[in-house]
């Protein structure tokens, strides 16, 4: 890649709760002085973790310079135009500093100990593309009318707008071909994942490894055309550092294929670098994920060296 070309490396970090309030802002403080660009959260029902609307406001309140986003919200949990307007809100109290991180929801546990109905991949992607209109619609000036499938939006303006215009930054994990394709359309920013299995219970054990990874990219890359350039690629670091026993080097050797991509980073703090700058500089990644902020004493030393060059 044309050193000219090359975007700068940005960061970004998963928080999923803390003990007290406190503890959450000081947390968020430290991760903007650390060199992270974002802070992100999840959407999940089941496990220990905050819901992600309060939590970001919390985080942004802390904060000044720090962007917020989630990773991401499930559509299926809530009604697009009542997320648009929290959104909304959270846009203008942040002053501009929000991304939108939206999937389709996938996690079968969620649904089942909620009583939710779990549709199939079909129709929780069409779903969700609807809500994808009706977010930037009632997000844009005016009244916004759509009548869908699974939507039915009469004529609403719906205050406040967003700072950012025409609308937040969006970000898409992507991991099957429809949602690669669908995120290179509107993403700004998009993580690459592995596919997970149609019951919602795993990851796919067909997907994975150095080749795989590459034909995201090549699959972004098509379907995004003349907008490629303006996208932010990136995808999450899930293991780091030198593992310190037997059991977890056992524990990262479970799929050889997965220490080909920039998701597992082993070594020291140069050799995880190194490995974040090949993938920068020759496939063009850029916006890297820290999946766990357990693993943040281990990878901040990583932002500090590459943040921003």
């Amino acid at each position: 890649m044309n050193p000219a070309e090359r975007k700068p490396f940005r960061f970004g970090v998963v928080v999923r709760r803390a003990d007290t309030g406190k503890d959450w802002a000081e947390r968020a403080r430290r991760i903007e002085d650390i060199g992270f660009s974002t802070l992100l959260m999840p959407d999940h029902f089941v496990g220990p973790r905050f819901a992600p609307i309060a939590g970001l406001t919390a985080a942004a309140m802390a904060t000044s310079t720090l962007r917020i986003g989630t990773l991401v919200f499930s559509n299926d949990y809530r009604h697009p135009v009542v997320l648009a307007k929290e959104l909304a809100t959270l846009d203008v109290l942040s002053e501009g500093r929000l991304d939108v991180g939206l999937g389709t929801g996938w996690m079968r546990q969620d649904y089942d100990q909620a009583g939710l109905a779990f549709d199939s991949p079909k129709v929780r992607f069409e779903r969700f593309a609807e809500a994808l209109e009706v977010l930037r619609g009632v997000w844009s000036e005016g009244p916004f009318t759509y009548h869908g499938t699974y939507y039915d939006i009469d004529g609403l303006d719906q205050e406040p707008k967003p700072i950012q215009r025409p609308y937040p930054k969006l970000l898409f994990p992507g991991g099957g071909p429809r949602m690669l394709r669908l995120a290179a359309w509107y993403g700004d920013y998009i993580n690459l994942t592995l596919r997970v299995q149609a019951d919602g219970t795993a990851v796919d054990p067909t997907d994975g490894g150095y080749e795989a990874f590459l034909d995201k990219i090549e699959t972004v890359r098509a379907a995004a055309g003349d907008r490629f350039d303006s996208i932010e690629l990136g995808t999450s670091v899930q293991q780091v550092g030198i593992p310190t026993d037997r059991e977890q080097w056992s524990a990262m050797s479970t799929d050889d294929r997965q220490r080909q991509t920039p998701q597992v980073l082993l070594g020291n703090v140069q050799d995880m670098a190194d490995k974040l700058r090949y993938w920068r500089d020759t496939h063009g990644l850029n916006f890297f994920v820290l999946h766990n902020d357990k693993d943040l004493d281990a990878f901040a030393p990583v932002v500090e060296m590459l943040a921003g060059s």
